[in-house]
């Protein structure tokens, strides 16, 4: 019986274009110009403080500035947000199969919530790990691994969906079989940075062959 640990943002659902916005908002208050692209190759996956802590270092409260921004995140998320596709479908497979499901995520809590809850998904998750809430965040195993300490389960008994660089290095250092949601990246940029099969999203034909597959080695 695998576990599943489903990343958040990019992964369970897609509000990165939000997220863009309040980051290009922020860098225009600074006088800088965010250029295309910058978003995905040096904020989307990390936790915000690294990212002002490389780009903004003289920033003097960088954690202050980290909540305003998520605040800014959470009053333009939708109260009712499209989830992946498939992801219900899928959700409820694996509740009515009784696989433990956790979300490991870089996103604060408040934020986690608002997105678990828009997409309607919260009553499926049993463990809820915040990576600032870690020793260490992602791309460090760590979340993983206290996800995987809280569920009672093995790595070599977990799957991992992710859909960044830093996200996908995480899972597969803790040792989970890692997915890699093609919503940003490639399958070679997925596999790049660990991840051992990927899929467009949890329609995606081949999820189903990799699920009985890890289940038969399981066995």
């Amino acid at each position: 019986m695998p576990a599943l640990l489903f990343d958040l943002d990019g992964t369970m659902l897609n509000s990165d274009a939000i997220h863009e916005q309040v980051y290009r908002e922020l860098w225009a208050a600074r006088g800088m110009v965010m250029e295309d692209g910058f978003y995905m190759a040096h904020v989307h996956g990390r936790l915000n403080v690294d990212v002002f802590a490389e780009f903004l270092p003289e920033e003097p409260d960088p954690q202050g500035l980290s909540e305003w921004k998520e605040a800014q995140f959470r009053a333009r998320l939708p109260h009712s947000y499209p989830a992946m596709p498939g992801l219900p479908a899928f959700l409820t497979r694996a509740r009515r199969a009784g696989w433990p499901i956790a979300v490991v995520t870089n996103a604060m809590r408040l934020n986690a919530e608002a997105m678990l809850s828009a997409i309607g998904a919260r009553d499926a998750v049993q463990t809820l790990v915040i990576g600032e809430e870690c020793a260490r965040g992602k791309p460090h195993p760590d979340p993983y691994l206290q996800a995987m300490t809280a569920l009672g389960v093995a790595p070599d008994a977990c799957i991992a969906f992710e859909d960044s660089p830093t996200g996908v290095r995480s899972a597969s250092r803790s040792g989970a079989y890692t997915i890699g949601i093609r919503s940003a990246l490639s399958d070679a940029d997925l596999r790049r940075h660990g991840a051992q099969a990927t899929i467009e999203d949890f329609t995606d034909p081949a999820l189903p062959v990799l699920l009985e597959r890890l289940k038969g080695q399981a066995a």
